[in-house]
């Protein structure tokens, strides 16, 4: 995500070590606060069972005025009165503010119901939010998530892609807390086969929260289109699209040049397609084993029997564990 110019990442984990699992992520663009209000932006629900706060306005005027943060489905309000008031504090004459905020429920592995994000936790993400390697995994809004029968969190990853003769970047963030069979490079990974059932607890599917950012100059409606391919990458890792998955992409450009045409925008689609499905891998695979609320334990992927599997079918050309 941050190897798109001015796009910065930060997180705040809250994490007792029993009963609290959860956080915030902050993707913070440094380009709204050099003089631009707004960024161009769409938002794409694959399956509205969500609360993605400020998101109507989004799909209305197609811009982005705020950072966009990320939490636990019950702290979602806290959170956007948090960001509300670093908006308030940013244009002290403004009389409307949008804040997006995204959820995704970790109730599974959290006492969700104890609602514990405040504004110093959704301020901290803000202030925390730089342009280096952003923490994966367990983390932040990731921090009590699950995603496939495993423990998630958050992953992020990035493409180059040349369009109008010009290289540029799609990056993609994911909150991952949905339901499946994992899928990698084609190759299933079923939860059931890979852990020993007494070991096993898996909740419902639940929702997938993708943050698209990119440089290459796009108007809203083309995001839109950025955002449905983000949420079209899930069925590459196995997702299940159930009843009660709030599946949710949002896309912004911190360009402000006139748009591509729709016929240069195909390797744009395709790296979409490609960073999404990396993120949502990497959101998996560098979770760990997380014990929360109710002794209930998510289990990491098991890297080993993972890449063995992947490597007896062909999908590997070195056996690392061999």
């Amino acid at each position: 995500m941050t190897d798109v110019p001015g796009v910065l990442v930060g997180h705040t984990t809250v994490d007792d070590g029993a009963d609290l699992h959860t956080g915030v992520t902050a993707i913070v663009p440094e380009q709204l606060g050099t003089g631009r209000g707004t960024l161009p932006a769409a938002v794409y629900a694959g399956n509205g069972h969500g609360k993605l706060v400020g998101s109507t306005q989004v799909d209305e005027l197609g811009v982005l005025e705020s950072p966009v943060v990320l939490t636990a489905t019950l702290s979602v309000f806290r959170a956007a009165d948090a960001l509300l008031g670093h908006l308030m504090e940013r244009r002290p004459d403004g009389l409307s503010f949008n804040p997006l905020v995204g959820e995704t429920n970790d109730g599974h592995l959290s006492d969700i119901r104890r609602r514990p994000i405040t504004e110093t936790h959704v301020l901290a993400a803000l202030a925390g939010a730089t342009g280096g390697l952003p923490a994966e995994g367990c983390v932040g809004a990731g921090a009590g998530t699950t995603a496939l029968g495993y423990k998630a969190g958050i992953g992020t990853s990035s493409r180059t892609v040349r369009a109008v003769g010009r290289t540029q970047t799609v990056g993609a963030l994911v909150q991952s807390n949905f339901g499946g069979v994992l899928t990698a490079l084609g190759v299933p990974l079923p939860v059931d086969e890979l852990v020993p059932a007494a070991d096993r607890a898996e909740p419902p599917g639940n929702s997938c929260m993708i943050v698209v950012a990119t440089d290459v100059p796009l108007d809203a409606r083309q995001l839109r289109r950025l955002a449905r391919r983000a949420v079209f990458a899930m069925a590459r890792v196995g997702a299940s699209f159930s009843n009660t998955s709030g599946d949710y992409a949002i896309a912004f450009t911190t360009s402000d040049q006139p748009p591509i045409p729709d016929a240069a925008i195909d390797p744009v689609f395709a790296g979409v397609l490609d960073a999404v499905e990396e993120a949502l891998l990497n959101s998996l695979f560098t979770a760990v084993t997380t014990t929360g609320v109710g002794g209930r334990t998510s289990h990491a992927v098991p890297h080993r029997a993972a890449v063995e599997r992947l490597a007896a079918a062909g999908r590997l050309t070195a056996r690392p564990y061999a």
